[in-house]
């Protein structure tokens, strides 16, 4: 099992999304996935994408800064 960073900050809407979908080619099942993004909408735009792909999203928290901190387990 790998764990990955991807870092996202200074990406708008929807280019963190496209970062990540683009990188599920490399990921295998049991991988993580570490996110950092600043964009407003990732949080949810990442719940929907794991949703929507049948990833688990195990978390994705803010700094309290606007930056947001997501992990995917493949």
């Amino acid at each position: 099992m790998a764990s990955k960073t991807l870092d996202c900050v200074g990406l708008k809407c929807p280019q963190p999304i496209l970062k990540v979908a683009a990188e599920t080619r490399n990921m295998q099942p049991g991988d993580s996935l570490e996110v950092v993004a600043d964009c407003h909408s990732f949080p949810n735009d990442v719940k929907a994408w794991a949703e929507k792909t049948g990833k688990t999203l195990l978390f994705c928290t803010d700094d309290g800064n606007g930056v947001f901190t997501a992990q995917i387990q493949f």
